[in-house]
């Protein structure tokens, strides 16, 4: 399943175009690339996760930033962790999209700062992370079903229940899932979950294993917000504090470097 996202690219000339067309040229993955001088974007139709068709575009040596994801269909954001969200440990951040489509809700993400291996992902009930992961309840159930794992049947899972993603010896999970269960309208407001161990999927011994999939502590949780989809965020300086949208960027890269140090 494919799915369109709009990057905002610091370009100034038909140079900068080249090279940003040749940069995607080189991924394999893209099935349309539409480069707008004018405009200051790209707009890419892929499979890929958002962060490597991000990091492809700056590797030409132009800035970018994602500005919408989805075209013409409902699109939701979790920033996990770091100051926007909720972690134990400053590292662990990270940014998680939802987008709906016609047969399947379409999660991807990229988040830092993890152990390696394994560790299970969920939506819970409610949006309250005043008092950290602690208190946005449980996962989200509103059939009242036993724990499972993605590809269970809906009276079979929690429809919060995404089983897994998986992080590299670096710490960085990066990941695209599809859910069949999953409506972006029904997770506004709601809150993501990244847990310390990785979740059974509702088939170990454990008395846990029907309730969370024995996935342990909840290391990281972000609000589930409504985001832009493509041509819809305008937005080139902040009302709030009049920053570009490039000293947003930069501003987020700074943190993210000095928390690893």
């Amino acid at each position: 399943m494919t799915t369109k996202m709009e990057f905002a690219v610091d370009m100034t000339c038909q140079n900068c175009v080249k090279k940003v067309e040749e940069s995607l040229g080189k991924l394999k993955g893209i099935q349309g690339v539409d480069v707008s001088l004018e405009r200051g974007t790209v707009v890419v139709q892929t499979h890929l996760p958002y962060s490597e068709v991000q990091e492809t575009i700056e590797k030409s040596g132009k800035r970018a930033v994602l500005k919408g994801y989805g075209d013409g269909s409902v699109s939701a954001v979790s920033m996990v962790g770091g100051t926007s969200g909720f972690g134990i440990n400053k590292a662990i951040q990270g940014v998680v999209r939802f987008v709906q489509t016609p047969n399947v809700c379409i999660i991807d993400g990229t988040v830092d700062g993890l152990s390696p291996g394994a560790h299970g992902i969920h939506v819970h009930e409610c949006g309250d992370i005043s008092a950290g992961c602690d208190t946005v309840g449980e996962h989200f159930n509103p059939y009242n079903a036993a724990h499972g794992g993605p590809d269970d049947d809906i009276t079979r899972r929690h429809v919060g229940d995404l089983g897994n993603i998986v992080a590299d010896n670096s710490g960085r999970a990066r990941f695209r899932l599809q859910d069949k269960v999953l409506s972006v309208d029904d997770i506004i407001g709601r809150s993501l979950v990244i847990t310390q161990d990785f979740d059974d999927l509702g088939k170990g011994d454990s008395s846990k294993s029907k309730v969370d999939g024995n996935s342990g502590r909840r290391l990281a949780c972000g609000i589930i917000a409504r985001s832009s989809g493509v041509f819809e965020n305008t937005k080139k300086i902040c009302a709030c504090d009049g920053k570009t949208l490039w000293d947003e960027r930069d501003d987020a890269l700074q943190k993210v470097h000095g928390n690893k140090l």
